[in-house]
């Protein structure tokens, strides 16, 4: 039916005409359903409202967030854990400008996802004329997405979904933009021409072959490697190939050290992992092979001190622009990760690689020593806790709920998480990523739940919370059986930072550190509890996961637990002179460092 935007009212067509015609926003919804959309993550009003309304009465699941930052970072993880674009929806102008941080986040991590935004009247915006949020929207969302689009006439609607679904899939995926101004919105058009031009994108993540040559390249070189290595990145989790790099590492022994959200494509109790060798294993391996991993920050661009200076690197990736982005690649191979895999795992038949056997022994103490090592801070006793005791109880839970989807944010308890909790099963964690935010939790936790029905269990700092915790009131308002749990040290990094001034304030980094955050989801119906003790910590959290519903645990750390910037400390620059030259705080006690 055709719909009339404008007043509190929606105005309906006469029942004669409507019986003949459709309107954009029930096309759009219409053409979503048949290119497989089932859920829709957003914050409604003007101009989307109706569209929102018409959407869930034909059948996507509406899942209304309290901002538009968190529903985007929601499609975000759909995408990633289905390998189908997820699909948020905002207002215009303010709604939409919240939406822009995720979407770059999707896109520099490579989540396909669709964002529709509602925008006011093209004429007015373009001249300038003072219109009611008035913004070329489409103009700003270029730069922080693979494609931005606009919407401007009801017989585009299969076109632009299927262009959406085609390039937020293709390639390396990512976000794609498209606006649908309120002129749009109120257009018609036949029931019985939409049915005639309405298609589902054929094939839009198509497969890539690599060249044979790259792939024989690459086991030639694998098979003269003394200290050969394998990095498996989110790329492989992405692509959903954990079949094929699980069949090449049990035919080759290749040692592996899996990126963040990639820990689970093999579990990560694998003997081939060097999650507690990685300092060794990236010093001393001279070819490494990256699936799906980039050599970006994270891995130190591949030069400098954490990596043999005379390595080889061999590298699979979809987008032929990130080959030697910053440093030689000595075998490139262009192709997606299940072909290449499923390649290379062809090609061992005629040039087979095998891990030498004094590296792998090499790599297997120095393992055991590291672990040794490990298993005291995990449960150290302390009181007031430590990141590490908190969450070495915590993974005492995880260990015993093997398909919890966990989701992880923060400095200290970001970095530490990804060294205590073990990931046994392909997409089960995830967390900042690539561009290294915080405040994409609570949004992830969400569009976990949504998309698999299953336990997800939040893992976040105070400070990173603290930027999405409202959506615990949209877990509540859905019953999603999401378990939060926020460990409190009182700032960002740790509470004890004192203020080098004279004003009285707080420290820049300081937060409150008697807060108890499980009173915000008791305000909306779900469990709160406290913790103070590491045991407590582990029966809290059982009983919450087991209870399936939105809980909340507060995990009280002591003020002092945490390094500054987490493991990543040498990326915020110490002025030359000063106070802050040597040091802010007195010796710390729980500065931990990784396992590696």
């Amino acid at each position: 039916m055709a719909v009339e935007t404008t007043g509190s009212t929606p105005q309906t067509a006469t029942p004669a005409v409507a019986e003949n015609l459709t309107d954009s926003p029930h096309y759009l919804a219409e053409a979503l359903i048949k290119n497989g959309v089932k859920h829709m993550y957003g914050v409604v009003g003007i101009p989307v409202t109706d569209f929102a309304r018409i959407a869930q009465g034909m059948g996507i699941r509406f899942i209304a967030m309290r901002h538009e930052e968190d529903a985007v970072n929601a499609a975000a993880a759909e995408g990633f854990l289905t390998g189908r674009p997820g699909v948020a929806l905002t207002v215009s102008a303010p709604g939409f400008l919240n939406g822009l941080a995720p979407l770059k986040e999707a896109t520099e991590n490579g989540f396909p996802v669709i964002m529709i935004g509602g925008s006011s009247t093209r004429s007015v915006v373009d001249l300038q004329e003072g219109e009611y949020e008035g913004l070329d929207q489409r103009a700003y969302a270029e730069p922080f997405t693979k494609a931005a689009y606009r919407l401007d006439r009801i017989e585009d609607v299969p076109l632009s979904v299927a262009r959406a679904m085609h390039v937020a899939s293709s390639g390396r995926p990512g976000a794609v933009y498209l606006d649908f101004p309120d002129d749009a919105v109120a257009q018609t058009m036949t029931k019985t021409d939409a049915d005639a031009a309405l298609w589902t994108a054929t094939d839009p993540d198509p497969a890539v072959q690599p060249s044979q040559e790259s792939i024989d390249q690459a086991l030639q070189l694998l098979s003269q490697a003394k200290n050969p290595l394998v990095i498996i990145g989110k790329g492989a989790a992405i692509a959903q190939a954990e079949n094929e790099v699980q069949e090449f590492i049990s035919k080759t022994d290749l040692p592996f050290q899996p990126m963040s959200m990639a820990k689970g494509l093999i579990p990560d109790t694998d003997p081939h992992s060097t999650a507690s060798a990685r300092g060794l294993a990236l010093r001393t391996a001279d070819v490494v092979l990256l699936v799906g991993a980039r050599l970006n920050w994270m891995l130190s661009f591949g030069v400098g001190k954490h990596w043999n200076p005379d390595v080889k690197f061999i590298q699979i990736d979809i987008n032929p622009e990130e080959f030697e982005n910053s440093r030689k690649i000595d075998v490139p191979i262009l192709g997606d990760i299940k072909s290449a895999m499923t390649m290379l795992n062809a090609g061992l038949a005629k040039t087979p690689v095998k891990a030498p056997q004094d590296w792998i022994d090499e790599l297997k103490a120095d393992s055991e020593k590291n672990d040794a090592k490990f298993a005291s801070r995990i449960d150290s006793g302390k009181v007031p806790m430590g990141h590490f005791d908190a969450l070495g109880a915590i993974k005492k839970v995880y260990d015993r709920h093997q398909d919890l989807y966990l989701v992880n944010e923060g400095a200290n308890t970001l970095d530490i998480c990804r060294d205590v909790i073990d990931i046994y099963q392909p997409r089960h964690r995830l967390d900042c990523g690539t561009w290294g935010v915080m405040g994409c939790g609570t949004g992830y936790a969400i569009g976990a739940a949504v998309t698999t029905g299953k336990n997800v269990l939040y893992i976040g700092g105070d400070s990173a919370f603290g930027f999405d915790g409202m959506e615990v009131e949209t877990a509540c308002r859905f019953n999603l059986p999401i378990t939060f749990v926020v460990l409190n040290n009182g700032g960002i990094y740790r509470g004890d930072f004192e203020n080098l001034g004279k004003d009285g304030d707080p420290s820049p980094l300081t937060l409150t550190y008697d807060a108890h955050y499980e009173k915000m989801i008791e305000a909306f119906g779900g469990q709160g509890y406290y913790a103070t003790t590491p045991d407590e910590v582990e029966q809290m959290v059982e009983e919450a996961v087991a209870s399936g519903k939105p809980s909340f645990v507060h995990v009280q750390l002591a003020i002092y637990a945490g390094g500054e910037s987490g493991h990543i400390g040498n990326l915020n620059p110490k002025p030359v002179v000063g106070p802050l030259a040597t040091s802010e705080v007195t010796a710390n006690p729980y500065l931990e460092g990784a396992r590696m």
